[in-house]
């Protein structure tokens, strides 16, 4: 039996006492990109927060590497390897670009592999080295979103949470984005992916899930989603 990096099982999570998200399940392999898709509201972002210990899981397993996490705190969870990057991005303002990354390291005692992951994602991108005694407030959005997920890589993650990563930026550095996200899927990075450009999350991706209304109601490979009938009409406008 295959042993997921990341497996949720019939999940239920409700906001205010109502069900958002409900019987969902979805597996993640080690070094895997799966995509989660759907309109505004689907319950796709709820669905992270419940991974994350961050809201409420009623009903349901979740599982990294084989081992049940729901009630887990946030803390504890990213002690265990799965971080997410928000779409709000929750940077620290005032604070440098530098100092928001080794935020990032905080559970990181050794002083030589925070150093080196700082290497690693000024690698990853080169525009935060150039900026990096900056106030993080003064970045571009763009900037500011490398920043976001340069963070997240801080602590070596085992599975990396992205949600809706492109929103908001202009068409040149959406392509930007999803190179660096392609970059990370060539590196070995196992990633879950919330995201609205669905026809470049689809190519990155290599399985997806569509959620309608706290619901899954279609999954398949790349190959298979691009080519069923309902995400052409739904989300590719064909």
């Amino acid at each position: 039996m295959e042993q997921w990096a990341l497996e949720v099982r019939e999940v239920e999570i409700r906001y205010r006492g109502l069900p958002v998200v409900q019987d969902v399940s979805i597996q993640v392999k080690k070094g895997g990109t799966v995509t989660i898709l759907g309109a505004n509201g689907a319950g796709k972002s709820s669905l992270l927060r419940g991974i994350m210990g961050a809201q409420r899981i009623w009903k349901g397993k979740v599982m990294l590497e084989g081992r049940e996490i729901q009630g887990f705190s946030t803390e504890q969870i990213v002690k265990l390897g799965i971080v997410y990057v928000p779409e709000e991005r929750m940077l620290f303002g005032p604070l440098s670009v530098e100092d928001n990354l080794k935020l990032g390291a905080y559970l990181l005692e050794d002083e030589k592999l925070v150093k080196e992951n700082l290497e690693k994602v000024y690698g990853l991108f080169p525009k935060l080295r150039e900026r990096k005694d900056q106030a993080a407030s003064t970045l571009s959005g763009g900037e500011q979103q490398m920043l976001a997920i340069g963070r997240g890589l801080m602590s070596n993650p085992k599975v990396l949470m992205l949600d809706e990563p492109s929103l908001g930026l202009a068409p040149l550095l959406v392509t930007e984005l999803f190179d660096t996200v392609r970059r990370l899927k060539t590196s070995g990075m196992t990633i879950l992916l919330v995201e609205q450009n669905v026809k470049e999350a689809l190519e990155i991706a290599d399985y997806g899930y569509v959620l309608q209304a706290g619901r899954l109601v279609l999954e398949g490979t790349k190959e298979e989603l691009l080519s069923s009938d309902m995400v052409k009409k739904a989300y590719l406008g064909l």
